[in-house]
């Protein structure tokens, strides 16, 4: 992956957990589902910096379901 690329992530949020999944931007590229982690700030703190980490300079686009727990994962 070029430093220029994008990484779209996934979460579907739950109260106490969230199913991570992401995909690559590239064509041919195939989803990677990471499973099940904490809903907590701190756990998904980590998860962005995992991803900082493995694709540097790469933009991350994150999205999660439209549903009361995914307000909590936007809201600052």
């Amino acid at each position: 992956m070029n430093k220029h690329s994008i990484l779209f992530i996934g979460l579907d949020t739950h109260k106490e957990f969230n199913e991570v999944a992401y995909i690559e931007e590239h064509r041919g590229a195939q989803p990677v589902h990471l499973g099940r982690f904490s809903s907590s700030k701190v756990a998904v703190q980590k998860l962005v910096r995992q991803f900082e980490s493995k694709y540097p300079g790469a933009t991350l686009h994150f999205v999660y379901e439209a549903g009361p727990c995914g307000y909590y994962s936007y809201h600052p």
